[in-house]
């Protein structure tokens, strides 16, 4: 004989369908909010992995920022240091320049001629004296000429002293010279010894 069953089977087995339905989608949405926080971390751990290699650079590029100062401060002091062995290079160069100046200046002087200053300004120099006659004057200007350290000489000024207080020496002159630097100093000693 057969048996009927005469249950809500129909309701009860979309009850256990829409259990199972919502055990399904709890465990879905569980499985898709675990994945959606793991790959959360995950971007997060990445982003805090680049965010602490950022840092390390800019520690890095402030050290170098700061050796660049320091470099920088360190040319500085060289371009200083060059520049104050420069100063005494050229002293050390002109030292002897100003014997020889003086030298020549005693050598090239004439009789008759007696010099009250001379002034150098830079390359140039201006030497004031009184003189017997104007060809005393010619003289010390060939003398000039021939002389080593001084260079193009041309007379300024020719005039009757009006003190008087030498009357053998009536002719007050002023004469401007180049004096030689002394890289043609050591140019001029070079060619003439043997």
């Amino acid at each position: 004989m057969r048996t009927i069953n005469l249950l809500p089977w129909r309701e009860e087995k979309r009850r256990e369908a829409q259990k199972n339905f919502i055990i399904i989608l709890i465990i879905a949405a569980v499985a898709a909010s675990a994945v959606v926080l793991g790959v959360s971390r995950f971007y997060d751990a990445r982003i805090e992995n680049q965010n602490a290699r950022n840092q390390y650079l800019r520690s890095e590029i402030a050290k170098l920022d700061r050796q660049i100062a320091q470099i920088a401060q360190l040319e500085d002091t060289r371009a200083r240091l060059l520049q104050r062995k420069q100063v005494i290079e050229d002293l050390q160069a002109n030292r002897s320049l100003m014997v020889r100046l003086f030298d020549q200046l005693v050598r090239t002087v004439p009789d008759g001629i007696r010099l009250v200053n001379a002034r150098q300004v830079g390359e140039q120099i201006t030497i004031t004296g009184v003189s017997q006659s104007n060809a005393r004057i010619s003289t010390y200007l060939r003398n000039l000429e021939s002389s080593p350290v001084l260079h193009a000489p041309r007379l300024r000024i020719i005039e009757a002293e009006v003190a008087e207080t030498d009357a053998q020496l009536p002719l007050g002159f002023s004469v401007a010279a180049t004096v030689a630097l002394p890289q043609q100093l050591e140019s001029r000693d070079e060619e003439s010894t043997p």
